[in-house]
C-alpha cells in the first residue's frame, strides 16, 4: 500500500503511507545497489520478445528497480521465482520528497540516462508529473502488460492509473474506506452500528455525552481529506478537463462534511491527532468507530493502536442519504515502468511489474493491503482477515472491503498539488488550537486554489 508519508498495503513505520522527505542524498550521490542476482534458468514463465541489442538484460546490465523498504521481501521473492532475470535494487525512503524525486528525473532527462526500469512511487501524486510532457517517464502500458492482468482490476480501482485511455501505472493495493468499529464496546453499550453519515454523527454525539474520553474520528493526518471529503464526493482535486480542476468547498457535498465534523468536534469525539502521529496509539485505543481504509485493521488497530484481539471489525462504508453510494480511498501504491526501454528489458520489466502487482506469491503472502488485482482478493481475505484470529465477526469484513472497492468515488485525481499536505498545513493547526473545522474552511479552499494555479492548472470553483 502506499502511505503518502506513510505506506500501508505494506507494513512500515508511521509516516510511511503518504509516505514524504526522500533519501535523495543517497540517490543524488549515486545509485545505491542493494542486491544483484546472477542469471540462471527461469522457474516461472517470462515475457518474451525479440531481443534488442541495446535493451537486453544480463548480470552485467540488470533490471534497475527503485522500491521502498516494505517492497524488498517481494523483490527477493521475484528473484527466487525468476532467477534468470538479474536485478539491481535501489531502496527509496517511503517518505521520499516528491519535488526531490521530480528533480532527479529532470536530471536524467537532461543527461539521457539514469531512469529506473520500474519504480514503486513513494507518493501517488508523483504519477501526475511522471506522465507530463516535461518528464515523460511513465510508459503507456496498454500493449505491454498482459490483457488478462489488466482485466483483473475493477474499473474504480484502475481509474487513477488510466489517463486519456492509457495505462500508466499498476495499482499495488487498494485502500477503500469501510466503517471500522469496536464490536465489543458497541455491544456492551447497546448501540446499533450506523449505516449513514447522519447516523454516525448522531451516535458520535451520544458517545461524547455518555462515554467521555472515547472517539469516533481522527482528523489531523493528510488522509482525512480522502476519508471524509473524497468519501462525500467533495471536489478538492477533481480533474474535469485537460489541466483543468474543480475545487469547490462550498458545494453541498463539502459543507455537509464541514457541519458533521464540527458537531463531532464540539462533542469532543473528534481528535485533532492524526493516525500516524506519535500520540495516535493513545487516541486509537479509544476509537469506537471510524471510516477507514482496508489496511486500518492490521496496520492501525492491531499493530499500532494495540487493540486486543476479538474486538475490531468492519462493515460496509457509510453513505450519504439521497446520493449515489461512494467512498474514499486512502492510498494504494502505484507501480510504473520506464518509457525509455524496449526489447527484452521492457519485457522483463513487464514480468516484474505483473509479479509485484498480481502474483499471489507476492500479493497474498507479502502485503497487508487488500490487493488491487481482484483475483487475489479471496485468498488474501482468507489469510489476512478470516484466519488471522484477530478480528471480531471476521466473515463480514471481506465482503465490506470488496463492496467499498467497487464504490470508490470517481473524478478524484492524483495531481501536481497535494491536497492532503495542504490539509495538515492549513486545517490541522487550527484543530490543534481547539477551533472548529469551519474556522479553517475558507483558508483551505484558498490554499487548494492557489496551489493548483501555481502548478499550471486552470481552476473552476463552482
Amino acid at each position: 500500500m502506499n502511505f503518502r508519508t506513510k505506506q500501508p498495503g505494506t507494513r512500515q513505520s508511521a509516516k510511511g503511507h503518504r509516505p514524504k522527505a526522500f533519501a535523495l542524498g543517497a540517490i543524488a550521490a549515486g545509485v545505491l545497489f542493494v542486491g544483484v542476482s546472477a542469471p540462471a534458468l527461469a522457474t516461472t514463465a517470462r515475457h518474451s520478445t525479440q531481443l534488442n541489442a541495446l535493451n537486453t538484460v544480463s548480470k552485467a546490465n540488470p533490471l534497475v528497480l527503485w522500491v521502498d523498504p516494505p517492497r524488498i521481501p517481494a523483490v527477493n521473492a521475484f528473484e527466487k521465482a525468476y532467477p534468470n532475470i538479474p536485478v539491481s535494487v535501489t531502496t527509496l525512503s517511503s517518505s521520499a520528497s516528491n519535488a526531490g524525486l521530480e528533480e532527479k528525473f529532470t536530471l536524467f532527462n537532461r543527461v539521457g540516462s539514469g531512469w529506473p526500469d520500474a519504480i514503486f512511487w513513494p507518493g501517488n501524486s508523483a504519477i501526475a508529473w511522471a506522465t507530463s510532457s516535461q518528464i515523460h517517464y511513465a510508459a503507456n502500458m496498454n500493449n505491454i502488460i498482459s490483457k488478462s492482468v489488466q482485466k483483473g482490476y475493477p474499473a474504480a480501482v484502475a481509474a487513477p492509473c488510466i489517463l486519456g485511455g492509457k495505462l500508466y501505472c499498476l495499482r499495488n493495493d487498494v485502500a477503500p474506506d469501510v466503517l471500522w468499529y469496536n464490536a465489543k464496546l458497541m455491544k456492551e453499550w447497546g448501540y446499533k452500528v450506523p449505516t449513514t453519515y447522519p447516523q454516525y454523527q448522531a451516535l458520535g454525539v451520544e458517545i461524547g455525552k455518555q462515554h467521555p474520553g472515547y472517539y469516533v474520528a481522527m482528523l489531523g493526518d493528510d488522509y482525512a481529506v480522502e476519508r471524509y471529503l473524497w468519501g462525500s464526493g467533495c471536489p478538492t482535486n477533481d480533474l474535469v478537463g485537460p489541466n483543468k480542476v474543480l475545487i469547490d468547498l462550498n458545494a453541498p457535498s463539502c459543507t455537509r462534511v464541514e457541519t458533521m465534523l464540527d458537531a463531532l468536534i464540539a462533542a469532543k469525539v473528534a481528535s485533532p491527532v492524526g493516525i500516524f502521529d506519535t500520540d495516535a496509539a493513545k487516541i486509537g485505543a479509544k476509537l469506537v468507530m471510524t471510516p477507514g481504509a482496508a489496511w486500518y485493521g492490521v496496520y492501525l488497530f492491531e499493530d499500532t493502536f494495540k487493540v486486543p484481539a476479538g474486538q475490531i471489525t468492519a462493515t460496509d462504508p457509510l453513505s450519504w442519504p439521497g446520493t449515489v453510494a461512494g467512498t474514499g480511498d486512502e492510498g494504494g501504491g502505484l507501480w510504473s515502468m520506464s518509457s525509455h526501454i524496449s526489447g527484452q528489458r521492457q519485457a522483463d520489466t513487464a514480468t516484474f511489474m505483473e509479479f509485484m502487482a498480481a502474483n499471489p506469491l507476492r500479493q497474498v503472502n507479502l502485503t497487508t493491503g487488500l490487493p488491487a488485482y481482484r483475483p487475489d482478493d479471496a485468498a488474501w481475505i482468507a489469510k489476512n482477515i478470516v484466519n488471522s484470529h484477530y478480528f471480531a465477526d471476521s466473515s463480514q469484513i471481506g465482503p465490506a472491503m470488496l463492496k467499498a472497492a467497487d464504490e470508490i468515488r470517481p473524478n478524484h485525481a492524483y495531481l501536481l498539488y497535494d491536497e492532503g499536505a495542504l490539509w495538515t498545513d492549513t486545517v490541522t493547526p487550527v484543530l490543534a488550537a481547539g477551533k472548529p473545522i469551519s474556522a479553517a474552511w475558507s483558508a483551505y479552499q484558498s490554499q487548494l486554489v492557489n496551489n493548483a494555479k501555481l502548478n499550471g492548472y486552470t481552476v473552476k470553483t463552482s
